[in-house]
């Protein structure tokens, strides 16, 4: 009896050890699967995608309740998962945001930022996310019909943007403004023609304020369309890979569509 005992123990000892065994095996496994993923996608910290954004800037990241979110937020999440890691937020002040992927700061820059020949030169892009498209809001009832239209117009813009740039060269005078608001101020007062702004920040004003007093209009191949990606450190191109084939599964799957209808109103990721 007692060897029978003795024997019946040292076999539940070996199922234990068994297990244990097993269990520091699959742990073992998961640590290195995880530092092999940041290896190999060139991770600032091992098994954690590190975004770098402004996080004031609705609706793309802010704070609600003192958490952050918004649309590239959650974009940054959904990358994270696609590639198996974890995400962390890097919150920057937008002047010195790009630069700080030359310090390493952070992996990679979701924060709406076109794509352009003078950043191409020094940094990658991931396959867009948004495909920025320019509009004009002129006033409910206004005879204008067409961007074209503002020749001879007066139309109101922040001098230095882009928007007034294209206002110019489409024959407008640009009235001069402080922001966004001023602008559409001006426009719903009618001491202005319009004023020219991307879709997606008109989306986001409308969904706001449904009530507003302003239509718009396609600005169709008169202004061209920006394409606005996750920027990366050139050292990092397979890791723009990566990011670029999770974006392009987020676009399939119809992820990038019901994000961009839950902040802005509408869909802004479409050609």
């Amino acid at each position: 009896m007692k060897k029978w005992i003795r024997n019946f123990s040292l076999a539940i000892l070996g199922i234990i050890l068994t297990v244990t065994l097993a269990a520091c095996g699959n742990s073992n496994t998961t640590k290195s699967s995880s530092s092999s993923t940041s290896t190999q996608l060139g991770l600032q910290q091992n098994g954690t995608l590190t975004i770098g954004l402004e996080g004031t800037f609705q609706p793309y990241s802010y704070r609600k309740n003192g958490k952050l979110t918004g649309f590239e937020v959650e974009l940054g999440r959904a990358i994270a998962k696609q590639l198996g890691v974890k995400v962390k937020f890097v919150p920057t002040k937008f002047d010195s945001l790009i630069a700080g992927l030359d310090v390493n700061k952070y992996d990679v820059v979701i924060n709406d930022i076109a794509e352009t020949p003078q950043r191409q030169q020094k940094y990658l892009f991931s396959t867009p996310y948004i495909y920025s498209k320019s509009q004009l809001a002129v006033k409910k009832g206004s005879k204008i019909s067409s961007i074209t239209d503002i020749k001879g117009q007066k139309v109101a813009q922040t001098t230095t943007s882009n928007n007034a740039s294209d206002a110019t060269r489409l024959g407008a005078t640009v009235t001069p403004t402080d922001g966004f608001q001023q602008s559409i101020d001006l426009v719903s007062q009618g001491r202005v023609a319009g004023t020219i702004n991307s879709r997606e920040s008109f989306y986001a004003y409308l969904k706001q304020n449904p009530k507003a007093n302003i239509k718009l209009i396609n600005a169709g191949s008169e202004i061209k369309t920006q394409k606005i990606g996750a920027i990366l450190n050139k050292k990092h191109a397979n890791l723009q890979t990566q990011i670029s084939k999770a974006i392009q599964t987020l676009r399939k799957d119809g992820t990038l569509k019901q994000l961009s209808e839950k902040y802005f109103g509408g869909n802004v990721t479409n050609k």
